[in-house]
């Protein structure tokens, strides 16, 4: 199909096209259904629900289906019509949907955790169902027989997966702020390494396997990018929420990175541009710009008769600086630094105004957004989240680009 690529001038933004309402708690996933006008949801208040478009031009539910627990997570395969609903007491449920999205139909349920699962992946390919759980594990488990295959625990309740088929490599977030990669097989198991950059839980993880990027988005508001095929251990820090980063999108078609926080807060980065990583922050006794020592340096302090000054640190260089060394802020979007942040005052005047120019656009969902999920060739987005709305979004304008199909703009 030919892809039409679109400018994206300043003032284009998500155009709100539904707003679903009917779940009377919490939606913790939603997902489009490709090629029709309809949406699958499942929620805290321990319903599955499909909705269809209407000639009104409104969403109805087309099936209303109760289960025994709250729903905490989702994964739906649309070419079998399969879907895995992950409960609050560990268990994963699968059915199947009817052609015409009008029928549920329960198939088994899977023994998967002791306690809240927290993310599904279905592998047709592997014949898997991938599941990680507030019981601080990934389990495995055939999709033919439900039986278990293996499992591997963590310190710390896995919040977030992602699944490469080809490899079989699983990559699982938890919330001490550390990536887990392991290479899963039928009965065994090994990890490969573990990534650690984040400062709070990783909340939300998108592997690419294209270019083999997995991005991460986290507590402490940012979101890494990780070259995993690069082999060089290449990472990049993009920090532009306010708020908890809880879910992501990466468009290969047009590079662009969509996140969504829980303010909230929709950002979209340009990830086709020459990016620099963030350096490493310098440990020292004293500024590394004035010499003053920090206030933990006692002997220097002694020597030279002076009060001991706080540490900081330039984003730009990485240096260990004092306050006064460091009086100037700015944004640094190449380094991924869209909001304003500390610079030492040689880093400031280094910096030219067009090294300030933006590279990623804001936009606001008005709700808590705890789930998000894409459609690029229709390019339509829904969102939900606590206050119990689904909101269906139009973003041809803000990606840039949408595939010649049959989705046009309502």
């Amino acid at each position: 199909m030919a892809a039409e690529i679109h400018s994206r001038p300043q003032s284009a933004r998500p155009v709100l096209l539904n707003k679903i309402e009917g779940h009377q708690d919490a939606v913790n996933a939603a997902v489009l259904i490709p090629k029709e006008d309809g949406v699958i949801t499942v929620g805290e208040d321990r319903t599955i629900r499909v909705w269809l478009k209407r000639d009104s031009g409104q969403y109805w539910p087309s099936i209303y289906h109760t289960v025994s627990s709250p729903c905490s997570s989702m994964s739906y395969h649309h070419d079998s019509k399969r879907i895995f609903i992950g409960q609050d007491n560990g268990a994963v449920v699968e059915f199947e949907i009817s052609e015409d999205f009008n029928k549920i139909t329960f198939v088994k349920t899977y023994p998967a955790h002791q306690s809240r699962v927290s993310a599904i992946v279905y592998c047709p390919e592997c014949e898997w169902v991938i599941s990680t759980g507030h019981d601080k594990s990934v389990s495995w488990m055939c999709s033919r027989s439900g039986s278990m295959l293996g499992r591997h625990y963590f310190s710390s309740w896995a919040s977030c997966l992602q699944f490469d088929h080809d490899t079989k490599h699983a990559f699982i977030g938890d919330f001490s702020g550390q990536i887990t990669l392991l290479k899963l097989d039928q009965n065994t198991y090994s990890v490969i390494t573990t990534l650690k950059g984040h400062e709070g839980s990783v909340g939300s993880l998108y592997w690419d396997p294209a270019q083999r990027l997995l991005f991460s988005g986290a507590s402490d508001h940012s979101v890494i990018m990780w070259d995993i095929g690069g082999r060089k251990g290449r990472t990049l820090l993009l920090q532009g929420h306010h708020d908890r980063v809880q879910s992501l999108c990466y468009l290969q078609l047009t590079r662009q990175l969509v996140s969504c926080a829980a303010d909230g807060g929709i950002t979209v980065w340009n990830m086709d541009v020459s990016r620099e990583e963030a350096p490493q922050w310098l440990e020292s006794d004293c500024c590394q710009k004035c010499e003053q020592p920090f206030f933990w340096n006692l002997k220097q302090m002694w020597d030279t008769k002076t009060i001991g000054l706080r540490q900081h640190h330039c984003r730009k260089c990485g240096k260990a600086v004092c306050g006064k060394c460091s009086s100037k802020r700015s944004t640094y979007p190449v380094m991924g630094f869209e909001f304003q942040v500390r610079v030492c005052d040689a880093c400031y005047e280094t910096i030219k105004e067009e090294d300030r120019t933006s590279l990623a656009t804001f936009h606001e969902g008005k709700h808590n957004i705890a789930h998000m999920n894409m459609d690029s060739s229709r390019g339509l987005m829904v969102t939900c989240g606590s206050d119990r709305v689904v909101k269906i979004w139009d973003m041809t304008q803000v990606v840039g680009c949408s595939l010649a199909t049959s989705f046009s703009p309502r």
